[in-house]
């Protein structure tokens, strides 16, 4: 493993993962541009593109913590029309496909029925930057008292498909990438539930902060977070 910064790792798991994605990509969609973590983190979304994140979770898969995935979207302009999270230690394959629902495997998924906060299990990550990092604690010690519990899930593409399958109720990042979250937000969308940025405005790909709920407890949460 190298670091690429402080705190993030890059595997050689990342860079073969990465290589065997866009192969096959490149091969089935030659037409089509690829946004990818690793080696095309520059390409701009326009037109059809993939967003590609090999591996999202790096720092869990080195210290052998089973949370982290492969994240896969297919995005035309600003529209996400599919997009997959597959979690290989479970075998588990989140997928959604625009106007069509959100599946886990075989079995179609929703947010959580939560109604208050205080019974919601909320889901969190402080990324890589210092300052940003030092507000997800702070705010995390405002929540503490006023959730049910509270986890760091070490990836924000499984912090937002557990969202969309009701195992959290909220999960919340300041410090994401496109690849971070391209299949989440359409699997939440697909499951029910809400993804803004910390401003109140639906999250795009753009986006590099997000909310992400089951739309009874979203308001509660702003209210306390923002």
């Amino acid at each position: 493993a190298k670091h690429k910064g402080k705190g993030n790792l890059v595997t050689k798991i990342d860079l073969l993962a990465e290589e065997a994605i866009i192969e096959t990509l490149k091969r089935e969609y030659p037409d089509h541009k690829i946004l990818s973590e690793e080696s095309n983190s520059a390409t701009d979304t326009a037109g059809c593109t993939w967003i590609v994140d090999p591996l999202d979770g790096t720092n869990n898969y080195v210290y052998g913590i089973p949370f982290y995935c492969t994240n896969i979207a297919l995005a035309r302009d600003e529209d996400i029309l599919t997009g997959v999270t597959y979690a290989p230690m479970t075998g588990e394959l989140f997928q959604a496909e625009i106007g069509k629902g959100a599946y886990l495997n075989d079995s179609r998924i929703g947010v959580s029925k939560v109604s208050t906060l205080e019974g919601a299990m909320v889901g969190f990550d402080l990324g890589y930057n210092d300052e940003e990092a030092h507000e997800m604690i702070n705010l995390a010690t405002k929540l503490r008292g006023k959730v049910h519990c509270m986890r760091m899930i070490g990836s924000s593409a499984m912090g937002l498909a557990y969202v969309a399958a009701g195992r959290i109720s909220l999960y919340y990042h300041r410090f994401v990438y496109p690849w971070d979250i391209a299949p989440g937000l359409l699997l939440i969308r697909e499951s029910g539930g809400i993804t803004t940025d910390w401003e109140g405005n639906t999250a795009t790909i753009h986006s590099n902060q997000i909310i992400a709920a089951n739309p009874n407890i979203y308001s509660d949460f702003v209210r306390i977070a923002v």
